[in-house]
């Protein structure tokens, strides 16, 4: 069994993740050549204010 951990912002849709997801396995099955029922992929949201970069958060660098 395999284990992709995520680590991203909060606010994605259901939709995206269902597709990082997807991608993640496919390209762990072509990495590995593990079955794609084998590959477990967790995505971890973060809120922007609790991630940092260069001395900077990134709820300071980004948009709202």
């Amino acid at each position: 069994m395999s284990i992709i951990q995520v680590e991203m912002f909060e606010g994605s849709t259901v939709e995206k993740k269902v597709g990082a997801d997807l991608g993640f396995k496919r390209r762990m099955v072509g990495f590995a050549g593990a079955g794609e029922a084998s590959v477990n992929v967790i995505i971890d949201e973060i809120k922007n204010e609790n991630w940092a970069a260069g001395g900077e958060l990134y709820a300071d660098k980004l948009p709202d």
